[in-house]
């Protein structure tokens, strides 16, 4: 039987991830794709929770499961801005554009990883949820110096607030490695349903 490459995330609007695109293109420009592997705007995506490898058998459970987490959390508005990395700023590995939300996400992933945990997909992560938008990873095995130019172009980059999205689902994602990159297929969504009192 073959597994499937999968995670949890949210999507966030077209109009949007060309925005990002947008506010980046000098960026990538000046990086260029020698020293960084750029995420194509489509699969710029929120994260929750990845999963790792899972059997096809489960995934009628982890649906349910998940409908009905989602079904107690109401939907919520988050605000797109700002550019970093991680782990660090000295040491770049993965840059991102910054996640602003409010508690309500900090809530809603904690239940979607407990939800995967039941399953047993991994445990709770002990570090705080940063929740961020992925552009890019810097390739392995780069030069000291080449680390150095990506650090400096993150530093004089400057990225303001670029719009606002709702969250209003959640989506289990399949990722297949082609000669392209990944390709992200969307296998089910749990909508967010709790009404605001």
């Amino acid at each position: 039987m073959t597994l499937l490459r999968a995670f949890l995330a949210s999507e966030i609007p077209a109009l949007l991830q060309d925005e990002i695109q947008a506010a980046t293109a000098a960026l990538r420009e000046r990086l260029g794709d020698e020293w960084i592997r750029w995420v194509p705007p489509r699969n710029i995506h929120l994260t929750l929770k990845f999963l790792g490898n899972i059997s096809p058998v489960n995934l009628d459970l982890l649906k349910q499961m998940l409908i009905a987490e989602a079904a107690q959390h109401a939907a919520f508005e988050i605000e797109i801005a700002g550019l970093g990395s991680y782990p660090t700023p000295r040491r770049p590995r993965v840059l991102w554009i910054g996640v602003h939300a409010p508690p309500a996400l900090l809530s809603l992933q904690r239940a979607v990883e407990l939800t995967a945990a039941r399953l047993g997909y991994g445990s709770p992560e002990e570090r705080a949820f940063s929740p961020h938008l992925t552009i890019g990873r810097v390739r392995q095995n780069i030069a000291a110096a080449d680390l150095q130019r990506v650090r400096l172009a993150l530093e004089e980059t400057r990225i303001g607030i670029l719009g606002r999205a709702r969250i209003e689902a959640v989506h289990l994602f399949k990722s297949e490695l082609d000669a392209g990159g990944s390709v992200y297929t969307r296998l089910f969504s749990a909508p967010l349903g709790k009404q605001q009192s």
